[in-house]
């Protein structure tokens, strides 16, 4: 990874956060939350992926279609973003198949 590679991130990511930073205050709250579940237990790409950016997007046309968040996620933002990621490849996933000593086992 170059220094634009570096550059280009920092830019992308600061855009996304922009966009964050322009919903409600209660999406602002619950985007932090999903986002703090995900950095500990997401997927691998999860940076470079489209998760984030995918759930700004939701979280968007919530807005402008007046739904409150809660609405859209439910009440347990863990178990939303355990459906968001049940199919995606986890830091956890690695670490059950480190311990195990055997890669494609851990259980989901």
């Amino acid at each position: 990874m170059g220094i634009q590679d570096i550059i280009e991130g920092k830019k992308q990511w600061r855009a996304h956060m922009a966009r964050v930073k322009a919903l409600p205050p209660d999406y602002q709250i619950v985007y932090k939350e999903i986002q703090r579940y995900l950095f500990k237990v997401g997927p691998i790409d999860l940076h470079d992926g489209p998760l984030l950016p995918g759930i700004v997007d939701f979280f968007e046309e919530g807005v402008a279609a007046n739904r409150g968040v809660l609405e859209l996620i439910g009440n347990d933002v863990a178990a939303f973003c355990d459906d968001l990621i049940k199919d995606s490849r986890t830091y956890a996933d690695i670490y059950q198949e480190s311990i195990s000593g055997k890669p494609g086992t851990a259980e989901k």
